[in-house]
């Protein structure tokens, strides 16, 4: 099972809370953080894109990094972790991304891949004046096939003629290609559609972990994928993401992660629970519904793995179980410290990372 890192791009990382670590999105933060996550045998990296903070008290996520250009300097700071760049489908042109993705290649020859974010809060980007309507949130996914196919086919044949609803191009060229030819694609399909959209286009969908200390409870959303997927002919695994609340102890671990519960920023999930509220037609599954229930949007109810090393490691090797899972993507309350203790303390007591540098 492949491990990733969710580097922290944003200010506070993924805890909406006044209690959580407080911090800045510095280049020097995420260099020690990517930098650290290979020298423990970490395969991958991936920065998110957000254009528009939350708000409240906390400032949650108004402090945020640009994804290609942190990506492309980390790739020129690394020698074996795999980079994945968020690109904005509503604020980039693909032909740009995916010269943007080209450089980062040729800066880690093989080691630059994309993560494909269609928007759905809209205003993200209608203060650009970038959100083309509220048909955006049926469409969103259409124009995103388009989005890859444009970007592929400049990948593999450095030209493109593509006409579609969303795009047009007109003997569009690029070059360099990619040294290997390929770049991967990510997606964090959801939803039915978004999860056809990842067995059709993507080569890796993440989907989140539900609950707290249920690492099982995603079962079902990977094995929808892998059906989705196999009606496609194509192998696209599921890359769960968790948050990892650890400690010695498992009673010292679940007073953190109360703590941080009980000083949720409201004024800042206020504004979260606005903007997924504007998607009317969005299912009980996608990203907009998910991310604001209300017991636990602290965290974006993302799954959460609370507990002493030995209890992460165990439900982390349970993950690795499941049909459909190729890997997961961390996320930690304190990055810095975070690494360090899933490095020293938790993988080495997984016995689903037996082999590779840094691993036990």
């Amino acid at each position: 099972m492949d491990i990733g890192v969710f580097l922290p791009i944003g200010n506070n990382g993924w805890l909406i809370s006044k209690s959580s670590p407080q911090y800045m999105p510095t280049f020097e933060l995420n260099r020690t953080v990517v930098r650290r996550a290979e020298a423990y045998g970490f395969d991958f990296a991936l920065s998110m894109i957000k254009l528009k903070g939350f708000g409240g008290e906390t400032e949650f996520w108004d402090h945020c990094l640009e994804s290609f250009t942190l990506t492309a300097a980390l790739a020129a700071v690394t020698e074996r972790i795999k980079l994945y760049a968020s690109v904005p489908i509503l604020a980039l042109p693909p032909a740009i991304a995916a010269r943007m993705a080209v450089t980062v290649d040729a800066i880690a020859p093989g080691r630059a891949g994309v993560n494909i974010v269609t928007g759905w809060a809209p205003a993200e980007y209608a203060q650009m004046g970038l959100w083309p309507g509220d048909g955006h949130f049926a469409n969103r996914y259409a124009r995103a096939a388009e989005y890859v196919t444009v970007m592929r086919q400049l990948w593999g044949e450095g030209v493109s003629d593509f006409q579609g609803e969303f795009y047009g191009m007109d003997a569009c060229v690029l070059s360099p290609r990619p040294a290997g030819g390929h770049i991967d694609v990510l997606a964090a399909g959801q939803s039915g559609t978004g999860m056809r959209f990842a067995a059709e286009y993507a080569d890796g969908n993440f989907i989140l972990g539900r609950g707290v200390n249920t690492p099982l409870a995603l079962s079902e959303a990977a094995a929808a994928l892998a059906h989705e997927a196999g009606g496609t002919g194509r192998d696209v695994g599921t890359l769960a993401l968790f948050m990892i609340i650890a400690a010695e102890t498992d009673g010292a671990a679940r007073a953190k992660w109360k703590d941080y519960h009980d000083n949720a920023d409201l004024a800042a999930l206020g504004y979260l629970v606005d903007e997924t509220a504007k998607d009317t037609e969005a299912d009980d599954a996608s990203t907009a519904r998910t991310v604001a229930l209300p017991e636990g949007a602290v965290n974006f109810n993302m799954g959460t793995l609370v507990g002493s090393y030995e209890s992460v490691a165990r439900m982390l090797d349970q993950v690795s179980g499941i049909d459909g899972v190729a890997g997961v993507i961390l996320v930690f309350d304190e990055f810095l410290e975070g690494v360090e203790d899933f490095g020293t303390r938790i993988q080495p007591l997984m016995t689903s990372r037996t082999s590779g540098p840094g691993r036990a």
